[in-house]
């Protein structure tokens, strides 16, 4: 028993003298996290790991589930292009629930642990579904023989199953990211580099995890083999699943800060009650908590800033505020400190450069859609092999790839050099302004084949996948450059997201990410609603009819390269008025590391 005693006493004595992180995160028993002992690169290798195990299960059902409601639920492709586009926006919208659940109660990891289990149910759910009831006759699905109809009931636990993948996916998404930027100290010089990088790689194992649902996985599914594509899936999620628990000892966590909603309330109430008081032009009168009790969890406080000054009443100290504290009443709904009015200003600048992320996402949606659809109408075959037209998106994962090594090898260096004064390179706004000049040519090029593709269609096909002589590989252009755009659009909004919301929001930065891909689903659904609805009167076929050789998809990719043109003009002014958050103990070349300058 002394022996015992004296071994514990060893151990606590060199917990204590080992070297704490400085950003405030703690281990798994909530004491301060060691840095020699947590986090770094052997918790995000982890975390990278998963994350590419979850993406292949993920797009094991997305990437042709356009091609699973035409052929085996029997819909026509307007109208599985829209349930593509509303089941994808509702993977995104869930991505809200879990970063409310992780930053207000749960914590990142409890968060991605819960729905990556409700993520392996839902697709052995889809798995048993698809074999027991949907693929009747055994074989039909593929492009020769179509399924029987199915009842019901067989069609509302499909949904149940797929929506109940979208929950857990959507749920899991955008925690891990910032769960995995957890693991790097941003106040260590080395560990903020390394997190920086965490992001691009994240995003490169997101893609990588893909590649496999898009060849492998996309072969077997279009030759009609779903329910062995959907069981790979189920098998991908549950190893994933069980990595990130293997996990689970060198982990850092931060603490969850309590419900943002009612942070946000009180200071919206707060400065409304105070409307009617002449403000004084200092901000010396303005409610300033020393320490960590100016900011949620002990984190450093946010400096004042000079937009939106209406919310400034909310901490600004009345008479009636000193007599109030005088009798040892403080209310927040009354008076709130500056760190926590800041949080709502930050988030109100955020909203402008979100909202222009949206066009960007009904672009790169239709990768999943209507690229999909136009390559099933193109040549696919190469002597007896038969190409599925969702591989072709493996193209836009090797952009990806190549531009992350061209970008952070290359450019990012280039640039740093130029600049002299900032060895950092393009700023996140910056790369994600030309993420949209991409995207415009990504839509161009895009519209440019389907020309040429129905120049060399048969208009009068019955069966018209594969009715046109143009080779699919001239989609090759379009998803490269889509996945160039991805590299400077979502990787730069990662990183811009994480940086420029509050500690106590991070995940709902990455959600912030994340639903704008969500919403740019439901944009495009919309928009082929209207264009079909427009494009159809007086009996004709319509832009995007069955048969796609009586239509005309091009015109469809050239108004999404009109609309994207209008929203990088909106962009850049958007971006050129924003200001970056300003953080205690921060230096001034930090701010200027988010600024858009042209």
């Amino acid at each position: 028993m002394d022996c015992l005693e004296v071994c514990k006493e060893r151990k606590l004595k060199d917990e204590q003298g080992a070297v704490s992180t400085q950003d405030g995160t703690v281990d798994r028993h909530g004491r301060p996290a060691i840095k020699a002992k947590s986090g770094q690169w052997t918790a995000g290798i982890i975390i990278l790991l998963n994350q590419g195990l979850a993406t292949l299960a993920f797009f094991g059902v997305g990437v042709n589930l356009v091609l699973f409601l035409t052929r085996v639920l029997g819909q026509n492709n307007a109208e599985a292009a829209n349930n593509v586009s509303k089941w994808t926006g509702t993977v995104y919208i869930f991505s809200l629930v879990g970063a409310f659940l992780s930053d207000s109660y749960w914590g990142r990891y409890k968060t991605c642990a819960i729905f990556q289990v409700i993520f392996v149910i839902g697709l052995v759910s889809l798995s048993l579904s698809s074999y027991l009831f949907l693929i009747r006759p055994r074989g039909c699905g593929n492009q020769q023989m179509p399924c029987g109809s199915h009842s019901g009931l067989e069609i509302t636990l499909f949904y149940l199953s797929i929506y109940l993948v979208a929950l857990g996916n959507g749920g899991y998404q955008p925690n891990i990211a910032t769960f995995g930027a957890d693991q790097f100290d941003e106040e260590d010089p080395k560990e903020g580099h390394s997190k920086v990088a965490f992001f691009s790689y994240f995003y490169l194992a997101l893609n990588l995890g893909s590649l496999f649902s898009n060849t492998i996985l996309g072969y077997f599914e279009d030759e009609g083999v779903w329910a062995l594509g959907f069981w790979v899936s189920a098998g991908s999620a549950f190893a994933a699943l069980v990595l990130f628990l293997a996990g689970t000892t060198r982990y850092r966590h931060f603490k969850p800060s309590g419900n943002p909603l009612s942070r946000f309330s009180q200071v919206l109430v707060a400065a409304t009650k105070k409307c009617s008081i002449d403000m004084p032009p200092d901000t010396d009168d303005l409610y300033n908590v020393d320490g960590n009790d100016s900011s949620m969890n002990g984190n450093r406080k946010i400096l004042h800033s000079d937009e939106f000054k209406f919310l400034d009443r909310a901490a600004y100290i009345t008479t009636r505020d000193v007599d109030d504290q005088k009798k040892g009443i403080c209310s927040p709904w009354r008076l709130c400190p500056v760190t926590q009015v800041e949080e709502v200003k930050c988030i109100i600048r955020l909203l402008p450069i979100w909202l222009c992320t949206i066009i960007y996402s009904v672009v790169f949606t239709q990768m999943a859609s209507l690229f999909v659809e136009q390559g099933a109408a193109m040549k696919t075959t190469i002597s007896n092999f038969q190409i599925p037209p969702a591989s072709m998106s493996s193209f836009d994962i090797i952009s990806v790839a190549l531009f992350i090594f061209l970008y952070r090898r290359v450019l990012d260096p280039l640039v740093g050099r130029i600049r002299k004064k900032n060895s950092r390179g393009l700023t996140e706004l910056q790369r994600m302004g030309i993420g949209l000049v991409i995207a415009i040519l990504a839509m161009v090029s895009a519209g440019i084949v389907e020309c040429y593709r129905l120049k060399y269609a048969d208009k009068d096909c019955t069966h018209c996948e594969g009715s046109s002589s143009l080779s699919i590989f001239w989609q090759v252009p379009q998803y490269a450059f889509i996945g160039a755009s991805e590299v400077f659009m979502y990787v730069g909004q990662l990183e811009f997201f994480n940086a420029q919301t509050p500690y106590g929001l991070k995940s709902f930065g990455s959600a912030l990410c994340m639903t704008s891909i969500s919403l740019g689903n439901y944009v495009s659904s919309l928009l082929v609603t209207m264009v079909m609805k427009i494009s159809t009167e007086d009996h004709m076929p319509g832009w995007i009819p069955g048969n796609l050789n009586k239509g005309h998809l091009d015109r469809f990719y050239f108004l999404l390269a009109g609309l994207t043109t209008v929203d990088l003009v909106v962009y850049v002014a958007c971006a050129r008025w924003y200001r970056s958050i300003k953080l205690e103990g921060k230096t001034a070349e930090n701010y200027e590391q988010c600024s858009f300058k042209v």
